[in-house]
């Protein structure tokens, strides 16, 4: 069975958070774009977190059936993207979230509200 693209993005956002990711957002661009209907945008702390994120999120779905069309990044751990078509998943070093600002590059985006997706602190 398929899952929808929430039912993913409450897979990967609780993944990302249960490794810590840090500021974890999600923006609805479907109307933007035909590239995805949303980016789900996170940073890690060191080359290490940001392969540990995305292998999270990747094995977390993988689990449900689900795969990335394609991923890339991984040699460098800067900036590691899982495409799952409908969702693209980006995974930063902090210093390259800074530099690349999707957020303010896509700012036309609708952020989505995960809170419920989230653990306590």
């Amino acid at each position: 069975m398929s899952m929808t693209a929430k039912e993913k993005l409450e897979v990967i956002v609780r993944a990302l958070d249960m490794k810590r990711g840090e500021n974890i957002q999600v923006l609805e661009i479907s109307d933007l774009t035909i590239l995805a209907d949303y980016f789900v945008i996170v940073n890690g702390t060191s080359n290490t977190h940001v392969k540990t994120l995305a292998d999270e999120a990747e094995f977390k779905l993988s689990e449900k059936g689900v795969e990335p069309l394609r991923t890339e990044g991984y040699q460098s751990a800067s900036w590691i993207i899982l495409d799952y078509g409908d969702i693209v998943v980006h995974v930063f070093m902090k210093d390259a979230r800074s530099l690349y600002q999707l957020e303010n590059l896509w700012a036309d985006g609708t952020a989505v509200d995960i809170t419920s997706y989230l653990t306590e602190d």
